[in-house]
């Protein structure tokens, strides 16, 4: 379910979420076919289905019409105060935090080394050597400041190869570097915006399996700031975000009059937001072998389970934390 429609409401109809407008009813959509219910903007929730969604631990984010993600709603705590206890009390261990970050920043240094090497039209040698060689420097950095600098050097060549894969010469010529806050041009505005899902979602995930989303070991605590989820998403953005970018732009399903430009930045139409949010969700629901387990799963599905799998590790029941990286 995808409805973009501002002033909407959503009910329950017996096992069914139905989205309405005044009387006429829009979509209709089976609440055991929900994993998370994201609501964007001036929409309206029934007490019943929101009393319903929390009852079977269905997830409620919201976010403001632009994207900008609040907060979000579910049901009781997960139980497992002995994960948040051992979490805090690792935070405080920087070798722990070290090789935490280490694991995050070399998944996803590789993996964006993958998608230079699958779609980029001449990737150049020399550049993924390199890539190759800071995902090795990460797992050797010896502080966190070290680790900063090789993700940044990394993100840099990266993205100044970006452009590469990207099939039509017009964006080709609106992208010069990563910006946000506000995005300054439309490749920007649809990372940002992908980011802010995939955030969304890692926030959801930790504390599904029972994390507190907001302490992390590589982003360090701020307020309002969701740094585990910002640990955890880290491997996932060139896989997840960046591919639906170049989806939605090379197949044409978003064109560079499906947003607004002003001088202060750059902003997407509402019918392309919508084309983005079903991109998203099309490559989330795809399936991949994982590394580890050998058996194909969706994105989805495999956020959850690296969580898990960092949960093993921070209980110290496995050596290492094994990031996802495809090939």
């Amino acid at each position: 379910m995808a409805n973009d429609e501002q002033g909407t409401r959503l009910g329950l109809s017996g096992e069914c979420l139905e989205v309405k407008s005044s009387s006429k009813k829009l979509e209709e959509l089976r609440i055991k076919d929900v994993s998370s219910l994201s609501v964007r903007g001036n929409v309206q929730l029934s007490t019943q289905a929101i009393r319903e969604l929390c009852a079977r631990n269905i997830p409620i984010a919201w976010f403001s019409y632009g994207g900008w993600f609040y907060g979000y709603l579910r049901g009781l705590d997960h139980k497992n105060i002995l994960l948040r206890k051992k979490q805090f009390l690792e935070s405080d261990n920087e070798e722990f935090c070290l090789k935490s970050a280490a694991s995050f920043v070399q998944g996803k240094i590789m993996n964006c080394r993958t998608m230079l090497r699958r779609n980029h039209a001449e990737p150049d040698r020399n550049t993924l050597q390199i890539l190759r060689n800071y995902g090795e420097k990460a797992l050797s950095a010896k502080s966190l400041d070290e680790l900063l600098g090789i993700e940044g050097s990394a993100a840099s060549l990266y993205f100044s190869n970006f452009k590469g894969m990207l099939k039509h010469d017009q964006w080709k010529f609106y992208f010069n570097n990563r910006n946000r806050r506000p995005p300054k041009d439309p490749i920007n505005c649809l990372l940002s915006y992908g980011y802010a899902l995939l955030t969304k979602d890692f926030t959801i995930t930790a504390a599904t399996v029972g994390f507190d989303s907001y302490l992390g070991f590589y982003h360090q605590p701020k307020y309002g700031r969701p740094a585990l989820a910002l640990d955890f998403m880290e491997e996932f953005r060139p896989l997840i975000v960046d591919s639906v970018v170049l989806t939605c732009l090379n197949n044409e399903i978003i064109k560079s009059e499906n947003f607004i430009y002003r001088n202060t930045g750059v902003t997407m139409k509402p019918g392309a937001r919508k084309k983005f949010i079903q991109a998203y969700s099309r490559r989330m629901d795809t399936l991949v072998t994982h590394p580890i387990f050998k058996y194909r799963i969706s994105y989805r599905q495999v956020m959850e389970v690296q969580v898990r799998l960092f949960s093993r590790f921070l209980q110290k029941e496995i050596e290492d934390y094994p990031s996802f990286m495809t090939r």
